[in-house]
């Protein structure tokens, strides 16, 4: 009897895993999910496709994914890891995001108005052209972020974000308005001068 050579083995090996997970994946996504692959990232999160424990509480880790366009609006999403991902033009309106991490995420254009996103990372983001509308961003992490292309910053609270001075100045520049659930006025947390 012909035994198959050990590289040939590893090789069906190996593909009868990729073949056993990627059917695993399909099967195990929603039915609205379709064939949007963003859609099918939407499904990994919402599952709990890949965690870990953290101080007693489930985290979810987006690591890398895209999430281009995807809608989150009203989710409750304390905590997840969307360090690394691509999550341009997605929809968090009115989301909790709260100790999120978007380290290093690349955001433009998504909407943020309305979502608590206190004490989110946000270290090395892009957020240009993101919608912080209402935001309440109190004790973000912001070091490295992309802020200067935000134009919509109305209502939001950046109380106790420490930032490079350069940042602040171009948010002054553009802040007004009163937050609407912490009750805080957007020049007062970024502490603009008068």
């Amino acid at each position: 009897m012909l035994l198959p050579q050990p590289h040939v083995a590893f090789r069906q090996l190996l593909d009868a895993v990729i073949v056993a997970t990627l059917s695993a994946m399909l099967t195990a996504a929603p039915a609205f999910a379709g064939d949007n692959a963003a859609q099918l990232g939407s499904a990994k999160i919402e599952g709990g496709g890949a965690s870990t424990l953290q101080s007693g509480r489930r985290i979810t880790i987006t690591r890398g994914v895209n999430l281009d366009n995807t809608d989150w609006e009203g989710k409750n999403l304390k905590g997840v890891a969307f360090q690394q991902s691509v999550v341009r033009g997605a929809n968090f309106k009115g989301a909790n995001l709260f100790s999120a991490s978007f380290f290093d995420a690349d955001l433009a254009g998504s909407n943020f108005e309305g979502a608590n996103m206190a004490q989110c990372n946000l270290e090395m983001a892009d957020l240009t052209r993101a919608n912080l509308k209402g935001a309440d961003l109190s004790n973000a992490y912001v070091t490295g972020a992309v802020l200067k292309g935000l134009t919509q910053i109305e209502d939001s609270d950046w109380s106790e974000v420490d930032m490079r001075k350069d940042q602040r100045s171009y948010l002054c520049s553009i802040a007004k308005g009163v937050n609407p659930k912490t009750g805080i006025e957007t020049r007062e947390s970024l502490m603009c001068p008068e």
